[in-house]
């Protein structure tokens, strides 16, 4: 009988994959052809003549390279959004939401601490929730199967996407202001933020990835648990 996954790996060797996404390509193709083989055999077949139907199956080598690239790019496309970008988004609308609502709603003042150029605004009640929402969004990360460092990003996204928001403010505010010809104060804006990033960005980046910490703390550990039960109930079986 042919070595089928050396003649994959041969067929294949192109395939522009990491070494273990492409181990297990070699191995489900293998599989799938030595399936094919031996049941070509149990029905008569010489070995040629199995080997030869079973070869027919794939007409196109370089085709099925090329239908097998745009698949892993597409689950990997559909995991990054299941695993970041989804949690990510959804802790990003609920933190903001709720600042919001504390702000207009409930009318909460930040609580300033230090005086003059050193003063750092807090809004106690917001911090005191960014846990549970980094908790949320890393529980929905590790839910669709992220890894540990996915699960953090997830959690401090929020963070990230004001950390970002403040970098791209001052350069784009300059953009409009020389395309519009007006003061549009952008840039007074932006360096007010950013003068206060620790309040902004610092304490609750470290809110939220406490929140992330709990869910690799508890969450993963039962998960990794139960991962390695199930595996030594499979060796045993």
């Amino acid at each position: 009988m042919p070595d089928w996954q050396e003649l994959v790996r041969l067929r294949l060797s192109g395939l522009a994959l990491d070494s273990r996404e492409k181990e297990e390509v070699h191995a489900e193709l293998a599989a799938h052809l030595e399936e094919a083989y031996e049941t070509f055999c149990k029905k008569g077949l010489s070995e040629k003549e199995a080997i030869d139907r079973t070869m027919e199956q794939v007409s196109d080598w370089r085709d099925l390279q090329a239908k097998i690239l745009i698949a892993r790019r597409g689950d990997f496309m559909r995991k990054r959004m299941q695993q970041l970008w989804i949690p990510g988004f959804l802790a990003l609308i609920l933190s903001t939401a709720f600042l919001m609502t504390l702000q207009e709603v409930f009318g909460v003042k930040p609580r300033m601490v230090g005086i003059g150029q050193g003063t750092i605004l807090f809004y106690v009640p917001w911090l005191t929730a960014l846990p549970f929402v980094g908790v949320l969004g890393a529980y929905l990360s590790l839910r669709a199967g992220g890894s540990r460092s996915t699960m953090m990003f997830a959690s401090v996204f929020p963070a990230l996407s004001l950390s970002a928001a403040f970098l791209l403010m001052l350069p784009i505010g300059m953009i409009i202001e020389q395309v519009t010809k007006n003061d549009l104060s952008f840039g007074v804006v932006a360096s007010t933020l950013l003068s206060n990033w620790i309040g902004w960005i610092a304490v609750p980046g470290a809110v939220l990835l406490a929140g992330g910490l709990v869910v690799q703390l508890f969450f993963g550990r039962t998960s990794s648990s139960r991962d390695a039960t199930i595996s030594g109930e499979t060796t045993h079986a």
